[in-house]
């Protein structure tokens, strides 16, 4: 930010790369901006509401540019403009005027806006503007994705995520660890439940082959005759020259000729072949001919490449965006959702728990410093309780029970208590169940861990019972699991086994059994689904909503 050069004791900052002054900028001083009277600066911003006052002579606009949630109070005379242009929802105004308090009791805010020039203007037709200023859903603004920013709860939204991206960053640097970009296309299954995305080129270029085919025609018997025919012709008087003693410009000519012959049979014979559809070999789909000569997805985790990069770098991470092809409709599930997973070498499942615990008391902690006003907003508009939870969370040292431990209270609870899932050694605990440890019976975060191995992936290390493994999940209020992890196997036999136990082929994976070939390193790692994180912060109910573009079955909107 670079200071305007202006004759108040404190000079109002402009916002670098923009000719304006941010309102947040002008707003979030503790004096609410009324320090800055009698300053002339420029903003620009969205029209939230606007209306005409004393016989149109001038109006109210509350203008936002989404720096903060507050809206800036804007005076605009007739004199100075048009003012039908600028009092519509969803307008856009970029002006210049002189920052004022206003009459005592007449405004909540501490400063506003006196326009002396406007600068420019987006206008809207309020008529077909999709996003008035009437109280809308969340629901009805997944139908306009592409505006649905314009409004508070959005616009919160995408900045409570952006300091959690940042908090992210932050952590792992002050600790040590090096970002890794992992590939978001993928030839290996990481979860091992099948539900991905295939990547292929195959349906194009059979689409775009039949098209071509019927532009033009493969060559029939008779031309590929034909053209043998011509090659034949053509070696003969190869053969007849050089028997002649032909000069050798002669002859070079000749097989010059005879060459493009053999090229142009070639050509047309390799057309012959061409069949129109998705290419087989012995009547399966033949990916030698796909794009990646293999079968490619998009990835559902990019834990298993970053491990590589933890054998090198020893403590890691990715940040990224991850795929799920599951038929769900539920309001915790999305085809595109974005992962946060450490990986750290040199560490079990004891540090993976420390790290985990840190990792989300940082976050909470983080937008208690640095997003409290939005966090505010949130509070009085969706979850009074977001606030608080986000300090308990910060504040207080997490339960640690085993898997054995949870499910024998919640088998004890169930006596009394109704769930829809039943609760047994040996099943997975559903959302009820970890919200109930979490809610309810400790009422704080909680960590299980030692899960049965049976419903959990390959590559988590076997526990000396050989009934569980190192996993562990870190379970919180409102949410159920933030985070899944586990120390990972590092035994060579061991793992192999256990993919092979999972039904899954060895190929795919010889690469990561590499890992534990050359130089094996006991380490671990988890994996936090960052809209989780984010419904947790702000107490919404549906994942779509905290995403900036949400795709789900039957909607991939822009």
């Amino acid at each position: 930010m670079e200071a305007l050069s202006l004759s108040d004791a404190t000079p109002v900052e402009k916002a670098q790369f923009s000719q304006r002054v941010l309102i947040k900028t002008i707003l979030s001083r503790p004096d609410g901006g009324a320090g800055l009277a009698g300053q002339t600066v420029k903003i620009g911003g969205w029209v939230k509401t606007g209306r005409k006052a004393n016989k149109d002579e001038f109006a109210f606009l509350e203008v936002n540019d989404g720096s903060c949630p507050a809206n800036l109070q804007v005076i605009v005379y007739a004199t100075i403009s048009p003012l039908d242009q600028l009092v519509s929802t969803g307008a856009c105004v970029h002006v210049e005027g002189k920052l004022d308090v206003p009459p005592e009791g007449k405004n909540k805010q501490k400063v506003e806006l006196k326009v002396e020039k406007v600068l420019d203007v987006g206008p809207v037709d309020p008529s077909k503007y999709p996003i008035p200023k009437t109280k809308l859903t969340l629901e009805f603004l997944r139908d306009y994705v592409h505006l649905r920013a314009r409004t508070n709860t959005i616009a919160s939204i995408a900045r409570i995520r952006d300091e959690l991206a940042y908090a992210t960053h932050t952590f792992f640097r002050k600790h040590g660890f090096r970002y890794v970009h992992t590939p978001i296309i993928s030839t290996s299954d990481c979860e091992g439940a099948g539900e991905m995305f295939q990547v292929t080129t195959l349906f194009n270029d059979a689409e775009k082959l039949e098209k071509e085919l019927i532009t033009h025609p493969p060559p029939s018997q008779d031309d590929l005759e034909a053209a043998s025919v011509l090659v034949k012709d053509k070696g003969g008087i190869v053969a007849q020259l050089k028997s002649a003693k032909a000069s050798k410009s002669e002859i070079s000519a000749a097989v010059s000729e005879l060459t493009k012959a053999k090229e142009s049979f070639s050509k047309l014979e390799e057309r012959s072949k061409l069949k129109p559809g998705i290419p087989k070999k012995d009547g399966k789909v033949d990916y030698t001919q796909d794009f990646f000569a293999r079968q490619a997805f998009l990835t559902v985790s990019g834990q298993l490449q970053v491990e590589t990069y933890a054998c090198a770098l020893s403590s890691v991470y990715t940040f990224g965006p991850t795929f799920r092809a599951e038929h769900s409709h539920t309001s915790r599930h999305l085809a595109e959702f974005w992962m946060v997973e450490p990986e750290i070498a040199f560490a079990d499942l004891e540090d993976d728990m420390k790290c985990a615990e840190a990792y989300v008391k940082f976050m909470c902690q983080w937008l208690l410093d640095n997003c409290l006003d939005d966090m505010k907003f949130m509070v009085e508009k969706f979850d009074k309780g977001a606030i608080d939870r986000l300090k308990m969370v910060a504040s207080t040292d997490f339960v640690r029970l085993s898997y054995t431990e949870a499910v024998a209270i919640l088998e004890e609870v169930s006596k009394e208590k109704v769930f829809e899932n039943k609760v047994e050694w040996g099943v997975d605990l559903a959302s009820e169940h970890e919200r109930y440890l979490t809610e309810v019976k400790f009422k704080s975060p909680v960590i299980v861990y030692n899960y049965p191995k049976g419903i959990k992936a390959f590559y988590m290390k076997v526990n000396p019972d050989n009934k569980t493994v190192a996993a562990m999940d870190v379970l919180v209020p409102k949410v159920g699991e933030l985070i899944g992890g586990s120390q990972r196997e590092e035994r060579y036999e061991v793992i192999k086994e256990r993919i092979s136990e999972m039904g899954l082929p060895l190929d795919p994976y010889e690469w990561y059994l590499d890992l534990r070939r050359f130089g094996t390193v006991k380490h671990s790692g988890f994996g936090l689904g960052f809209e989780r994180m984010i419904l947790f912060a702000t107490g919404l109910e549906n994942i779509r909503d905290v995403i900036p573009f949400p795709r789900y079955p039957g909607r991939a909107d822009l």
